[in-house]
């Protein structure tokens, strides 16, 4: 029985093998007659000895069922996006920033690959199996679409290293290439089925299908570009050493990653892709930058919504010719006007157009946009469509001059524009419905209140049926009133009521968020949070108290006071918190030892992690960041530290092992 049970772990091991080759490289090492054979040996042998099926088996990949809806998955570390550069002189820009955090004077090694367009995906392996596979989501929490992702004959079921990880992360985009997206659509051109815009929205839509037979059906393969969390982190000194052990543990990785030094070697790498890029199988927007040491990038840290480590180079967009019908001016949340162009629909990169932001009046002057031009239109970034240029030649009589309005088209405030600022408000704070209406939308966001089910079109209802005006009257919401809005059946109905209630329950950090005040993200939030114990206390704070957080500027500080003080702001939270929205505090230790003062972190700790001292530290009082400055208190040096070690030293920054810090904690 052992010969035979060998004999199964074998063949999945070589079938493994081989579908990665052909899946995932397209270097198929035997012919498909062959690589049949041992499917079917596979397949008897599990026939005749169920009980030794190997639940790693490529022939459990499928499930037999479609699945009733997707379940919300948290990342355990965030699945952050990357900040854009279009230009030379935006990259050099990004290297001397990690050269002054770093306080290097040689150029930086960067990891460069090609940036791949398509749906990312991070995949849980515990133990060198995979557990499961969610989608980015809002890069805290994912979708689990752990049924397609095991269609996918590239990605192996368990990984090849010995010993695997106890625990780790691999990130990726999961693509169609080119030739198999042709294939494909010419198969389904001829039976009648659904011919894709493009091989990203095909993957996309095959990620997001609860039934899995409909992504095994098509040519999805995965590659993987990172990690995230990572048990044996220590073990590895760059990130060239993590995509090398991805590789060796059957992960496909870009065959094109490549190591680069400095902004010159960057840009000989992205000219060298940018000439490659319409005869590679797959399709790419850019190349990505990661800094290769792995230290540097724990020292470098994040900013809210992407690693400073980190960048893409994108390339300059495709451009399409299009005719301006007609400008309108939106209002934002914070009463921003912003014009935008109506235009004659156009195709752009796969996708249809219809309208473009215009940005603000100088950007209109600027470029000498008028109301009936033909314009170039780009989607920026390959994402929001803006207007590049005019084509003059075609420039006709019946053009209009774009005049900005005086009033706003919402609730005929003024509007006015500040000195020094390019954006144009609107004065009519909490009467503008326009206002309203966006700052609805933000509190019922998945990062504000998470209220699932009170979509855009629902908000529109209530607000035009008066049956809210501010965010507390989402709570005063009965079914008898949900049910009588359009298309709101008794099913929907009390999967609302049920989503309000359970948002109920919410931390003072996205409290804080959801409350939408100028320049406050989540980040901020978060700073708030951390550094006032109560919502009252953040209510009567003051300048001089919130100046000394951390990156909060006068500005911000302002803004916050700003919102505090006006008495209709401070009536629709307190009525939030009358209608039972329970604010989640943060615990507090009673031990503020370490009030006022600053760590650094540096080397590898023995006793704790790096994580672990930081909360010990921030639990009692003190504040962690990731470079040494006069400003630092302590650097905690634990084995092999980096060149932090070094600047400490030079500017005369105490520094202590981890025994020593928790000496100063206990005995101060």
């Amino acid at each position: 029985m052992r010969n035979i049970e060998s004999k199964i772990k074998q063949l999945i091991q070589e079938i493994d093998f081989h579908n990665s080759q052909y899946h995932g490289l397209d270097n198929p090492k035997i012919s498909d007659s062959e690589f049949d054979q041992l499917v079917r040996t596979l397949i008897k042998l599990e026939h005749e000895y169920p009980h030794l099926i190997q639940p790693d088996s490529p022939t459990q990949r499928v499930g037999s069922k479609p699945i009733q809806g997707f379940t919300q998955v948290d990342h355990l570390t965030p699945m952050l996006s990357l900040d854009n550069v279009f230009s030379s002189d935006d990259l050099l820009s990004f290297e001397n920033r990690i050269k002054d955090r770093l306080s290097l004077d040689k150029d930086v090694e960067f990891i460069a690959e090609p940036k791949l367009d398509g749906v990312a995906v991070n995949l849980v392996y515990e133990s060198g199996k995979l557990e499961y596979a969610t989608t980015r989501g809002d890069g805290v929490t994912g979708e689990d679409v752990t049924h397609n992702v095991l269609t996918i004959k590239s990605i192996p079921m368990k990984l090849n290293s010995i010993p695997p990880p106890k625990t780790i992360e691999i990130r990726g985009e999961i693509i169609i290439t080119k030739k198999d997206f042709e294939t494909m659509n010419n198969v389904n051109a001829k039976t009648g089925l659904k011919v894709f815009a493009n091989p990203r929205n095909a993957a996309a839509g095959s990620i997001r299908q609860l039934d899995p037979n409909v992504a095994q059906n098509r040519p999805l393969k995965f590659y993987a570009h990172g990690y995230g969390m990572l048990s044996n982190q220590e073990d590895f000194s760059s990130h060239q050493d993590v995509i090398r052990f991805l590789r060796n543990s059957g992960i496909i990785t870009s065959p094109y990653s490549t190591l680069v030094k400095g902004t010159s070697g960057c840009i000989m790498f992205y000219e060298k892709i940018d000439a490659l890029r319409d005869s590679l199988d797959f399709e790419i927007d850019g190349v990505v930058y990661k800094v290769n040491k792995l230290s540097f990038q724990k020292d470098l840290g994040f900013v809210s919504k992407a690693p400073r480590w980190a960048i893409a180079h994108k390339f300059s967009s495709v451009e399409v010719e299009s005719k301006i019908i007609d400008v309108n001016f939106q209002v934002g949340r914070t009463g921003t006007i912003t014009p935008v162009a109506k235009l004659k629909p156009i195709n752009v990169g796969g996708v249809m157009v219809s309208n473009a932001t215009l940005h603000n009046m100088d950007e209109i002057k600027r470029k000498d946009i008028r109301n009936g031009d033909y314009v170039f239109v780009r989607r920026a970034g390959d994402v929001i469509p803006e207007i590049v240029s005019i084509n003059k030649k075609k420039r006709g009589e019946k053009t209009k001059e774009i005049i900005f309005p005086k009033k706003c088209p919402s609730c005929e405030s003024d509007i006015v524009r500040k000195d020094g600022e390019s954006a144009a408000k609107c004065t009519g704070g909490s009467h503008c419905p326009d206002q309203i209406r966006e700052g609805l939308k933000h509190f019922v966001s998945r990062k504000a209140f998470d209220i699932d089910g009170l979509g855009e079109k629902i908000i529109d209802q209530l607000l035009v049926s008066n049956m809210i005006k501010s965010t507390s009257d989402l709570y005063a919401l009965d079914a008898e009133k949900i049910i009588s809005l359009e298309r709101m059946a008794e099913r929907s109905t009390d999967k609302l009521i049920s989503s309000i209630k359970a948002s109920k329950a919410i931390s003072f950090e996205r409290f804080i968020y959801a409350q939408g005040i100028n320049d406050v993200g989540l980040a901020t939030s978060k700073a708030l949070a951390d550094n006032f114990p109560t919502l009252e206390d953040l209510i009567n704070t003051d300048m001089h108290q919130l100046m000394n957080i951390h990156d909060i500027g006068p500005v911000v500080a302002k803004n916050i006071l700003m919102f505090f003080a006006v008495e209709q702001n401070l009536n629709n939270i307190r009525r939030l918190i009358k209608m039972g929205v329970q604010i989640e505090y943060r615990p507090r230790h009673d031990n503020q030892i370490l009030k006022n003062q600053t760590f650094v972190l540096t080397g590898s700790l023995t006793s704790m992690s790096r994580i672990e001292a930081q909360e010990i530290i921030e639990n009692n009082g003190g504040r962690v960041t990731s470079s040494v400055s006069t400003k630092t208190s302590y650097l905690v040096a634990g084995k092999k530290p980096g060149s932090k070690i070094n600047k400490a030293n030079d500017i005369g920054v105490t520094i202590i092992n981890e025994d020593q810090l928790v000496s100063l904690i206990n005995n101060g």
